[in-house]
């Protein structure tokens, strides 16, 4: 009877699934409460990176190369960035304790490689990398699981690095580039300035005020753009003389020159925007590329009548041009002034308006005199005359038809600190300490010789750096700050 018994139960397969079911809800279980530190993991290592991406981010914005950079981009990731962490060991703040700053010259090509390229010269510093310190995260599940089976769950520690960079990128505009009057010479500080700009030769060591080209072996254009298609000096004419240069973007890390004395750029590639078609820029009055300003009072008139200077010219019997500074007239200075002009304009108002000039305050710069006659005539697009009863009528007669945008006789320029950094004609890699908006006062001279020697003799607008400051090609600045990794 017993022997029938055990084997009645050995056979019994009521309640097996309770077995199986109990079996598995353990799995289950044990699968679940890893997934909760795992998750645990997951957010913490998102929480760092974020913290990391954001702090190398707020470092690389302020890397632009000047003396003062790093110590900058320090200050800024500390100042500006704040975050916390929630499920590593001890949920707190995220700050200045937290990360590491590494700057660095350059990144190796492969991601997978550690960089090498540390520096701690601003100059160099391009990335920056933000390191942020490994945070343990409590597991108690993983630690329970593995208690059980006799072991120790192995240490939960989670880090994030991040690498940003910055470049500031001039894109559209005209080629040309310029050495500061002085070191530390800023556009915003100077509105109103004049200097004297002058070609630089390929040889010699060029010295404050003298100017160059931009980019001589990378001269790409919109394929759209009036420059399509054309190459040497065909190019380069189309380059600084178009309405719209289209050009490639310029970087402030580092730009290369080429000398302003170079043959096929003569003062008649500039002039166009004053209405004067002359030697290689003859043909292109007709050429709506290559419009004038709306404004192009200037004192002198053609030759012998017609239309058109040409290769003929005189001075104007009853107009002038916008006057330099006082200081240039007396002899006080020869390249830079001091943007004080106000016997010049007394000068000027009188020759050109006798007594009923436009209304215009008293400390206004050129650039905004100019811009308040085009406005009394009816703005750019109107063909009414600026001048009335004068040999001049301050409107194109040339060319048929004028660019609607006065900024036609504003250029951006690539400032460069020559003392700092040496130019002696073509250069590579050379810094960019600003980028100039730069008013264009009188026609374009040159000394006959050649290569020629041109002067070009500009009004400081202001700063087109960092603002998006747009110039008369249609030029912006854009500041690039991006993570690489």
């Amino acid at each position: 009877m017993c022997a029938s018994r055990t084997v009645s139960f050995a056979k019994e397969e009521q309640g097996a699934i309770l077995v199986f079911w109990a079996l598995a809800l353990v799995v289950l279980l044990g699968f679940v409460a890893l997934s909760f530190d795992f998750g645990r993991i997951s957010a913490t290592k998102s929480e760092l990176q974020s913290f990391a991406d954001h702090v190398a981010l707020a470092a690389a914005g302020e890397l632009d190369g000047k003396s003062d950079a790093i110590t900058r981009a320090t200050a800024a990731a500390a100042n500006l960035i704040a975050d916390r962490q929630t499920f590593g060991s001890g949920g707190h703040d995220l700050d200045v304790v937290d990360y590491t700053l590494t700057f660095l010259s350059a990144l190796p090509a492969d991601d997978s490689t550690a960089p090498t390229a540390v520096t701690t010269d601003p100059a160099e510093a391009i990335y920056v990398q933000a390191t942020v310190a490994p945070h343990a995260v409590e597991t108690p599940f993983a630690d329970a699981l593995f208690g059980l089976r006799g072991g120790v769950a192995p240490n939960a520690s989670v880090a994030a690095t991040a690498v940003a960079g910055f470049t500031q990128f001039a894109c559209d505009i005209t080629p040309l580039m310029f050495c500061l009057p002085t070191p530390g010479y800023k556009a915003d500080e100077n509105v109103g300035d004049l200097i004297r700009l002058r070609s630089g030769g390929n040889g010699a060591a060029w010295g404050p005020g003298d100017f160059g080209f931009l980019d001589p072996d990378k001269k790409e254009v919109d394929p759209n753009g009036p420059c399509k298609g054309l190459n040497g000096g065909n190019l380069d004419r189309c380059l600084i003389g178009a309405e719209r240069s289209i050009t490639r973007c310029f970087a402030q890390r580092g730009v290369d020159t080429e000398p302003g004395q170079k043959v096929g750029i003569e003062d008649a590639v500039f002039n166009v925007r004053f209405d004067i078609y002359k030697a290689t820029m003859n043909g292109k009055r007709t050429d709506a590329n290559y419009r004038p300003a709306p404004n192009v009072i200037k004192g002198i008139v053609p030759k012998g009548g017609g239309s058109c200077i040409g290769n003929s010219e005189k001075v104007s019997p009853n107009t002038v041009g916008l006057p330099r500074d006082d200081c240039f007239t007396t002899g006080a200075c020869t390249r830079f002034g001091n943007g004080v002009w106000s016997t010049g304009r007394a000068a000027y108002e009188s020759k050109n308006y006798g007594t009923t000039p436009p209304s215009v305050p008293s400390g206004a710069t050129r650039y905004q005199y100019y811009l308040a006659e085009i406005a009394r005539a009816g703005g750019g697009a109107s063909s009414t005359p600026i001048l009335t009863g004068r040999a001049e009528t301050g409107r194109p007669s040339c060319a048929p038809a004028a660019s609607p945008d006065p900024e036609r006789r504003v250029v951006i320029a690539a400032a460069i600190d020559c003392t700092a950094h040496p130019i002696a004609g073509r250069t590579s890699n050379v810094p960019v300490e600003e980028f100039f908006r730069l008013f264009m006062t009188e026609p374009v001279g040159q000394d006959g010789s050649s290569p020629p020697k041109i002067d070009l003799w500009v009004e400081v607008i202001g700063s087109a750096g960092g603002n998006g400051g747009a110039g008369g090609t249609g030029g912006i600045v854009h500041d690039v700050v991006q993570l690489f990794r």
